[in-house]
């Protein structure tokens, strides 16, 4: 349980509030490039850690991340004309370039002292595995980017779920790392086999080697956040292997969760404000025979745009109807009636409420890196607020060479040497205690 206190550092993310100036100190996702994927298009709002932005692409397929509201009179720039490498606010004619240089003022007469001493608020900005990111920290502590997990290198072929959740960032990420809950919520999708001896994808569902719902944790914390271990008890030879799910938390927002037989999956958990958040899932795979594409990516997920989400990524199920829950179907052996895994876990984390009240928790032993994940995420708010780096902006570690895990293994396998740190300095690779 946390106290009131500390639920507050936990989940605020606007203004001064310490974990959000955490999250300014790193590259944040604002989009999906295929959102802005036409030079001249549409621009796009965002929002993130409460700011309200509009990003788009001009003539020439520079990106830029700009305040959403113009500084003449505050109208939104997102209905802005997209034109000749600036973007054009519709009110009086005002024109900015990607970096927030006025390059017209239609509504003043030429020469006017406000082209020279405004510029519109712009963000740093860079685009990489399928996202278009920004800095939104102080550009004296800007850092280096660096490309995400799922992007080592070009040319991986990866795919995007995109989904707002209408609740506080940090118990949609304790969802992403709470690995107990798969063996229930979503059993329907995951369900046991005896004929599999891993993570197996076909195109209906996940099937796993195990059928215990109460997996034993281990915990290790490291310089870029924490891993753990569920192990179970494979269907098969329980008596000398262990079924091995890793999961790894990259402060502040990601989760490398562990993988199937045909592509790796990385979740961000990105605040929007204190009480919305934009859910990301992704799955890749390096080999190019392997992967998924993204129309099969968001139809198993129950997450195509126009059926089951909006164009805004809000979703069709919602607590209002009751995410559409079939009872028939839940009669007839579906677990939760739910279409998809993201919307099961929405309905979870949503029905607690805008901002989940953590004084009423009663966490068990599978909650182990849920109870790790707020104890150091709320110290880490608690240095921030001191003056200390932001959690995660001090590890040599690059996120390309972690990875998470799943698979049978003999019971005298050490769970740490699977899956991650491959290439890793000694140094960074051993636990951070």
């Amino acid at each position: 349980m946390l106290t009131r206190e500390q639920n507050e550092l936990l989940c605020r993310v606007g203004g001064d509030a310490p974990m959000g100036g955490i999250m300014r100190r790193h590259w944040l996702p604002v989009c999906m490039s295929e959102e802005v994927a036409e030079n001249d298009g549409a621009p796009v709002r965002s929002r993130l850690v409460g700011e309200s932005l509009v990003v788009f692409r001009d003539s020439n397929g520079k990106l830029g991340v700009l305040d959403e509201h113009c500084p003449h009179r505050g109208a939104s720039l997102v209905f802005g004309r997209n034109e000749e490498c600036g973007l054009r606010c519709l009110y009086h004619g005002w024109k900015f370039d990607v970096d927030g240089n006025i390059l017209e003022m239609a509504s003043e007469p030429d020469g006017s002292a406000l082209m020279k001493s405004l510029k519109q608020k712009s963000y740093p900005v860079r685009e990489a595995g399928g996202f278009v990111w920004a800095w939104l920290g102080p550009k004296d502590e800007l850092r280096e980017f660096e490309p995400p997990a799922w992007a080592p290198k070009p040319g991986i072929k990866y795919a995007i779920v995109k989904m707002h959740a209408a609740c506080n960032w940090a118990q949609v990420l304790e969802g992403s790392i709470d690995s107990a809950h798969s063996s229930s919520l979503h059993s329907t999708n995951m369900p046991a086999a005896e004929d599999v001896y891993g993570s197996t994808a076909t195109d209906e569902a996940w099937y796993r080697p195990s059928n215990d719902k109460a997996p034993r944790m281990q915990f290790e914390p490291t310089p870029y956040g924490f891993r753990y271990a569920a192990l179970r008890k494979p269907i098969k030879n329980p008596e000398t292997d262990q079924y091995v799910r890793t999961t790894l938390f990259i402060a502040p927002f990601t989760v490398l969760i562990p993988p199937n037989n045909q592509y790796n999956l990385a979740q961000m958990l990105v605040p929007v404000d204190d009480v919305n958040t934009m859910f990301y899932w992704i799955a890749w795979h390096p080999d190019p025979k392997k992967g998924i594409s993204q129309e099969a990516w968001r139809r198993f997920c129950g997450a195509t745009v126009g059926e089951d989400i909006n164009a805004d990524f809000t979703k069709k199920r919602t607590l209002h109807n009751l995410y559409m829950q079939d009872r028939a179907a839940m009669k007839k052996g579906d677990f939760t009636g739910i279409k998809g895994i993201p919307t099961q876990d929405m309905a979870m984390w949503e029905s607690m409420g805008p901002i989940a009240d953590r004084s009423r928790d009663h966490p068990g032993s599978s909650d182990m890196a849920v109870v790790q994940f707020r104890r150091m995420m709320v110290g880490a708010a608690k240095k921030f607020k001191e003056g200390a780096p932001a959690i995660g902006t001090t590890s040599k570690v690059p996120p390309s060479k972690l990875a998470s895990f799943e698979g049978i293994v003999p019971k005298s396998t050490d769970w740490r040497t699977l899956g991650t740190d491959a290439g890793v300095p000694a140094d960074e690779a051993v636990s951070a205690k």
